[in-house]
């Protein structure tokens, strides 16, 4: 492996452990050689994403000018020339196109997934769980889920579907636990129906009744998505099932936290604490997987 190669894997495991640290610390249970590849997925996903949501952090391994759009799509047009040809000077999108062409990835993952990420900056918000599901998660959710698959070594086809549920499940966590964030984008992820339906209103910035039994309802489909992931476990090897296993245990105790503060996301970010994201990792290695809180 040449030396620009090795800074491009150096650099997208300091990405995730920077950004991603759920993954980053489920990743720490895989062999090496799947490690890095988790961390390539990883990078490219969050590159993009800041394009998208932070476009005043601005990446050497991203085009520096322009709009988001327009950066957008140059990004997107550097990855599909890499990965078409097997090769690019700067070394992040070295590794992730190495990564992915040795694993074989569907190239067809990566269109939906940057056409999420464009129609990102051009909506705000989403009437129905369906077109939110359907027309935005799809690509930058469900997605990743299928991008992980081949990293992940499955035994069999039939992990597809689970692998999905869990790119859903990460991301509606991620939609309830960033609320306030989003609102500062000028973005509401939580369907327009539901919202009304209850009479919650996220601009106010504020928990009520009503924001309760709406963040509520979408902590129970929360938690049933994570319920349609756990039967793909079984369908891995057990370093890939530790390493699944243990970001949905983590990512799910982010849903306890957020009911045991009231569904208020509004006064600080809800985070489960390094010292117990280190003891899940260590019950793990030695006793097995905790169960996660499941309807």
């Amino acid at each position: 492996m040449s030396q620009s190669l090795e800074a491009g894997y150096r650099r997208c495991a300091e990405l995730t452990r920077q950004y991603g640290t759920t993954y980053y610390w489920g990743a720490m249970l895989l062999p090496q050689h799947q490690r890095r590849d988790v961390h390539t997925v990883y990078a490219l996903c969050r590159l993009a994403d800041d394009i998208v949501d932070e476009p005043e952090r601005v990446d050497l391994a991203v085009p520096q000018t322009g709009t988001p759009a327009e950066r957008l799509a140059a990004f997107r047009r550097l990855f599909f020339e890499a990965l078409d040809t097997g090769s690019c000077d700067e070394p992040v999108m070295s590794a992730i196109v190495d990564s992915i062409r040795r694993r074989g990835t569907d190239p067809e993952c990566f269109e939906r997934f940057f056409d999420a990420m464009a129609l990102d900056l051009r909506q705000e918000t989403w009437p129905t769980w369906e077109a939110l599901r359907d027309g935005y998660m799809e690509g930058s959710a469900a997605v990743i889920g299928e991008m992980m698959l081949p990293v992940l070594e499955p035994y069999t086809d039939e992990a597809r579907e689970p692998a999905r549920a869990l790119g859903h499940a990460f991301q509606l966590t991620n939609f309830l636990r960033d609320v306030e964030e989003d609102l500062d984008r000028g973005r509401v992820y939580l369907p327009q129906e539901d919202l009304a339906r209850h009479g919650a209103d996220p601009s106010l910035r504020r928990v009520t009744p009503q924001w309760r039994e709406m963040m509520a309802e979408q902590v129970a489909r929360n938690r049933d998505l994570y319920a349609r992931a756990m039967p793909g476990l079984p369908m891995l090897p057990p370093p890939s099932r530790r390493c699944v296993g243990t970001a949905l245990v983590l990512y799910s105790r982010i849903l306890d936290r957020i009911e045991a503060r009231g569904y208020d996301v509004f006064s600080g970010r809800v985070r489960v604490p390094a010292s117990e994201k280190l003891g899940v990792l260590a019950r793990t290695l030695t006793v097995g997987l905790p169960r996660p809180t499941l309807p």
